[in-house]
């Protein structure tokens, strides 16, 4: 196993300097993680510095609460893309979830679907955390009818983060027409490769190097 090409090596504290996230770049680029993850100002210089790599950009988007209109998160998810982002990782309508309003949900969700090209992938954040189990399947089936290629357990920035047992529940529900990615509290070689043998084909972590090193490094986004 390649742990290293399962990571989307994240930033996305709001206090994050130019210079930071370009470390984090050349720490994607010198340990071959599949992509940086990031807040979407950053988009365009991430992009020139990664050009001439195999490092992909993943956007967030509607980060971290969910609760920007559905115009505004397509919108967002336009011009990231147009500056140059190959994923989208946005949060779901949360609040919206919980209220039973499902069909909400799922144009939130198409809105900013129908914005992607061919090669983009859109990975849907449930936010685990603040879902009970019934509301963690039907968020992963709305992701799912939706067109999302990922549902995706946390944003790192609420009460809790992946388990393993929320990345087994998300992929007996999805089945193998969607993919999982597990992110929030990944510190460490151990939980990482937990996380892939629950069913995670993408790990997102800040503590990437340790995760690879096998040691533990700071879960801060």
């Amino acid at each position: 196993m390649n742990l290293s090409r399962y990571i989307d090596h994240t930033i996305l504290k709001p206090d994050a300097t130019k210079a930071e996230v370009l470390a984090v770049c050349q720490e994607a680029v010198d340990h071959g993680f599949y992509s940086v993850c990031i807040n979407p100002v950053h988009v365009p210089f991430v992009k020139e510095a990664l050009e001439a790599t195999d490092v992909k950009v993943t956007a967030v988007i509607g980060f971290p609460l969910g609760a920007s209109q559905t115009a505004v998160k397509a919108f967002e998810t336009r011009r990231a893309l147009e500056e140059g982002a190959d994923e989208i990782d946005m949060v779901m309508n949360i609040g919206a979830l919980k209220d039973g309003d499902y069909e909400k949900v799922l144009r939130d969700i198409q809105e900013v679907r129908k914005v992607l090209g061919k090669s983009n992938l859109l990975k849907v954040i449930l936010e685990t955390c603040l879902l009970n189990q019934d509301e963690k399947i039907k968020a992963c089936e709305i992701a799912k009818a939706a067109g999302a290629h990922y549902v995706k357990t946390s944003t790192g920035f609420s009460t809790g983060g992946a388990t393993v047992e929320d990345v087994k529940l998300m992929k007996a529900t999805v089945g193998d027409d969607v993919l999982v990615k597990a992110s929030g509290g990944i510190r460490d070689t151990e939980k990482a490769l937990a996380m892939i043998e629950a069913g995670a084909s993408r790990i997102g972590a800040s503590a990437s190097v340790a995760i690879l090193h096998g040691t533990e490094g700071s879960s801060a986004y």
